[in-house]
């Protein structure tokens, strides 16, 4: 058997989006780091030898630390597609259960163990799997995953759409996170146009308008209240760079928050 320091970074499955959404479900495998992921309601801490499943339809927000300069995982997709034939192919029955959490953590089993090492076989110079063994390969990590974890059929075999929820509650609760109108309307259970409505009738405003405005107000308390530096919170607060945060920041309250933060740090006289 291989060593675990042998063990590389690699990602089996279709391509998905790099914003701050689940949108498929998938196998997380930690070899070397850590990670912590907050959903919106709890976070999750990650360490090397951990793995779980990360579900479908949650919003997540990753930090990555290297150890000794290093960070090294195993991801694995399994999408909708996959996972409706594998249901049909292996008749699979499930049961329905409450599961909420956007991370399940898995306690380890040699089985899993031996799968991650077996990988390292299949992947050329460049990080790529073989085509030949894409399914194979995923195939045989879901019938492990379901062998020693029976429940998790429930979570893999859901493939109903969210339902409408409280469009006031889930906004107020998950504004910071970097996602699209569009996901926004999709998890609370809407299409594009009724969420645009709703929302206008909830907050009179535009959904774009009230984001960024509510964004830029806690950016400002941040800053003002808690001494928190503009570099370290704009990603925090759902914008994608420093220059696009400070822009708007200035053009809302009339100065640049590197100014604000700059003012705040002067002692009294």
């Amino acid at each position: 058997m291989m060593k675990a320091t042998e063990i590389k970074s690699c990602y089996i499955g279709p391509e998905i989006s790099p914003e701050q959404f689940i949108s498929e479900h998938f196998f997380l495998y930690l070899a070397k780091g850590v990670m912590t992921v907050y959903d919106g309601h709890k976070e999750y801490t990650i360490k090397a030898g951990d793995f779980g499943i990360a579900r479908r339809n949650h919003l997540a927000k990753y930090n990555k630390q290297k150890v000794d300069a290093q960070f090294e995982k195993v991801v694995i997709i399994f999408d909708q597609k996959f996972l409706k034939s594998f249901k049909e192919q292996h008749n699979y029955s499930t049961a329905h259960a409450e599961v909420n959490d956007a991370i399940i953590k898995l306690d380890k089993n040699p089985f899993v163990e031996n799968f991650i090492q077996s990988l390292a076989l299949y992947f050329n110079d460049n990080g790529a799997i073989h085509q030949d063994f894409l399914n194979v390969k995923r195939t045989e990590l879901l019938l492990i995953l379901l062998k020693n974890n029976p429940a998790l059929a429930s979570v893999f075999f859901d493939f109903s759409q969210p339902q409408k929820i409280d469009l006031e509650a889930f906004m107020s609760k998950n504004y910071k996170f970097n996602i699209s109108v569009e996901r926004f309307a999709y998890l609370t259970g809407r299409s594009l146009s009724a969420f645009k409505r709703d929302f206008k009738k909830v907050f009179n405003d535009t959904p774009s308008h009230w984001l960024v405005q509510k964004r830029l107000r806690e950016a400002y308390f941040l800053i003002d209240r808690k001494g928190r530096r503009p570099s370290d919170i704009y990603l925090e607060l759902g914008f994608e760079d420093l220059s696009h945060f400070s822009f708007a920041f200035k053009k809302v309250f009339g100065q640049a928050p590197t100014q604000l933060a700059e003012r705040k740090s002067e002692p009294d006289n």
